[in-house]
């Protein structure tokens, strides 16, 4: 995608997507992953972005495409090597974000050790919503995650299971690379993912409403 502004914070452009794999202990459970000593980092190309009201495209390559709804987090102040009493200085605000994933995809890459990025990376799997200022969220690690499928609730949790924190994310991520303006990252989803299908509506929402977002499937 050309350089876009992110909705809601519209000095700031999107750069990287960082995301983490398995931060909700029963989420790795479900897929029968082990409980990662250290944050499991992937990237999502920026092409895979949409926002409220776009549609997910379900791709010809896999037969298994699922939900996994995320906490988003802003950056808006470049670092390196932040420490976690000065995270909250770098961020800019939260958002609700879903990891689109190919999951048939992803699980012959994991069987054969190779990376993520096809199953995670097609066009349309990053939709996000409208972010809040982070003065809006009180504590990063008490924020309701909701998501509902044609109506149905799939996904409802709470950031405080995650096992990396967001400051904890955010030190991590910085000891490897300079975090810059824009940069996004997706926290990790906890229980309840599933398939989504052609036809389908997703609704997400953050803290009760405080942030919501509504894509359809194609």
């Amino acid at each position: 995608m050309k350089k876009q502004s992110i909705p809601g914070l519209s000095h700031l452009q999107f750069r990287n997507i960082f995301c983490i794999g398995r931060n909700y202990v029963e989420h790795a459970q479900e897929l029968q992953n082990e409980v990662p000593a250290q944050p499991l980092v992937f990237l999502k190309p920026t092409s895979s972005i949409i926002f409220d009201g776009d549609a997910i495209h379900i791709p010809p390559q896999s037969k298994n495409v699922h939900h996994e709804v995320e906490l988003a987090v802003a950056i808006d102040k470049a670092g390196k090597n932040i420490p976690k009493e000065k995270v909250l200085e770098h961020i800019g605000g939260y958002g609700i974000g879903i990891d689109v994933t190919a999951r048939d995809i992803q699980q012959k890459a994991k069987d054969k050790g190779h990376p993520w990025s096809v199953a995670k990376g097609f066009d349309t799997f990053a939709p996000l919503s409208t972010f809040v200022k982070k003065n809006q969220i009180a504590n990063p690690q008490n924020i309701d995650l909701h998501l509902t499928v044609n109506g149905e609730t799939r996904q409802s949790d709470n950031t405080k299971l995650m096992i990396f924190s967001v400051a904890d994310l955010i030190h991590y991520l910085s000891t490897i690379f300079t975090l810059q303006p824009g940069d996004i990252i997706l926290t990790g989803t906890p229980k309840g993912v599933s398939p989504i299908v052609s036809g389908d509506t997703i609704e997400a929402s953050l803290d009760s409403g405080l942030t919501t977002l509504s894509v359809t499937v194609e």
